[in-house]
């Protein structure tokens, strides 16, 4: 038993027994003891309250923008926002907007041929594990036309070494593992086990194989090839694709064509010779007038929520720099220019379609002016709902990471980190302060349970000398 409570059960003792002063020194020790220190108690309490309300107020609002960022970023990704390239004859091709231009109008698409790769099959072998001879096989590439093969210098050749004991599915391995841009695998054929060779799209990535072999350890030269050799072995010849953009001829090694047409990619997937289909673009009016309805309802949200945190008499943020910035950051949203590039009626910022602000620092959406600008220039408002290093997703995007950043102390994650580290020390205040209130209430009940014995002592001094001269009082009657 501590030295505390000893002293606690003593004093409680003599109370009970009627002795001593008759108080609890225990709840007096404890009463003088809250008392010592409800100042600084009540103090640091209020401090905590207070930063609990300015952690949760700028965490929300963080939230808040972070979230609407992110759904912003969301709905550009889906593409419906922008003119939509559409093709008549969809088995042709699939047309996607690249980002790197706005293209505009119609346009005329003809395949004549698509891209390529070429395939080359070995004779037939017993079976997976038949051995194939040592030595090196190289890979070589170029162009191949008829019995002829033009190296491409630039193209450096590939040797595969071939271990002694090799198999077939060895062969196969050691080429994939080569990484030269051709792939192997074996085939189950009528013909047995067949080793068959892959290359890469394009006239240009054509190939031969040429086999030097280990003296004593033939067979290797069995799965070289040229086109001067067994023509039957060329299963596939490697060639461009080829076609047609308004009449225009063009080539691709590959079937993704990128910018086929400035800001148009295309993923040619069969040919139609003779029979051009048309490429377009849909207008996105629809969507980009329901995009604008949901941001600026969103945009209140957000607005609304920093409005009343930072009301100079109830907000929790009233004073503080982060959320004052991200509202002003807000209400110059409108007038901001996010399409610095726009030339001609392409609108350079979202007040020029529509949005505006308020006094009250609310969003409105003025209707009219927004199917002004989609008449006068569907294509440049669409921009704006894009990809890219400008538009309505890349300067919201901005100005979340500018508040919700933590380096920066005049910003609103700035605040949240300052806020976190107060409500921390004042924690730490906190239990400082309960420890040596503590340590004071242990040292009270300890001093007044050996007062209140001696007050008990001097009592039963007292009575037994009281008795004392009773009994000689009587004793003389």
């Amino acid at each position: 038993m501590t030295t505390a409570s000893t002293s606690s059960a003593t004093s409680k003792l003599v109370t009970a027994l009627g002795g001593g002063t008759g108080i609890d020194m225990v709840a007096l020790a404890e009463n003088l003891a809250a008392a010592q220190f409800a100042a600084k108690t009540d103090r640091l309490a209020s401090q905590s309250d207070k930063l609990d309300k300015e952690i949760s107020s700028a965490s929300s609002i963080k939230s808040m923008l972070v979230n609407l960022s992110a759904s912003l970023g969301s709905r550009v990704r889906t593409g419906d926002l922008s003119p939509q390239p559409s093709l008549a004859n969809g088995s042709v091709a699939t047309p996607s907007l690249s980002g790197t231009a706005r293209p505009k109008g119609t346009y005329s698409l003809e395949v004549t041929a698509l891209a390529q790769a070429q395939t080359l099959a070995s004779q037939g072998y017993a079976a997976s594990t038949s051995t194939v001879g040592s030595g090196t096989l190289t890979l070589r590439f170029g162009t191949v036309a008829g019995t002829g093969f033009t190296q491409d210098t630039a193209h450096a050749a590939v040797p595969i070494t071939i271990a002694a004991g090799a198999t077939l599915a060895d062969v196969a391995a050691a080429i994939n593992g080569a990484n030269a841009g051709v792939t192997a695998y074996l085939a189950q054929t009528t013909s047995g086990t067949q080793l068959v060779l892959k290359g890469q799209t394009g006239a240009a990535n054509g190939f031969v194989l040429d086999a030097s072999e280990t003296v004593g350890d033939p067979g290797l030269a069995n799965l070289a090839w040229r086109p001067t050799g067994d023509a039957t072995r060329l299963k596939a010849s490697a060639g461009d694709a080829a076609y047609k953009i308004d009449g225009l001829s063009m080539t691709s090694a590959s079937n993704s064509i990128t910018d086929a047409i400035p800001g148009l990619n295309l993923a040619l997937k069969a040919t139609n010779t003779g029979a051009p289909t048309q490429i377009s673009f849909g207008d996105p009016g629809t969507a980009i007038t329901g995009a604008m309805q949901e941001m600026v309802s969103a945009f209140n949200e957000v607005a609304t929520a920093l409005r009343d945190a930072t009301d100079p008499k109830s907000g929790d943020l009233a004073q503080d720099p982060g959320a004052r910035a991200l509202l002003r950051a807000l209400s110059q949203f409108g007038s901001q220019i996010i399409m610095p590039n726009a030339t001609g009626t392409e609108p350079k910022t979202l007040a020029e379609i529509g949005l505006g602000t308020q006094r009250d620092g609310s969003f409105k959406l003025d209707g009219a002016r927004l199917t002004a600008a989609l008449k006068a220039d569907p294509a440049g408002a669409a921009a704006m709902f894009t990809n890219g290093l400008y538009g309505v997703f890349a300067s919201f995007d901005a100005i979340t990471r500018d508040a919700t950043t933590v380096t920066n102390p005049s910003s609103l994650g700035g605040s949240i980190s300052k806020y976190t580290k107060m409500k921390t020390k004042v924690g730490e205040d906190q239990t400082a302060l309960s420890a040596k209130q503590d340590a004071l209430r242990t040292q009270l009940v300890a001093r007044f349970a050996k007062l209140n014995a001696g007050v008990g002592q001097s009592k039963s001094t007292l009575s037994f000398l009281q008795n004392q001269i009773a009994a000689w009082n009587a004793s003389k009657n």
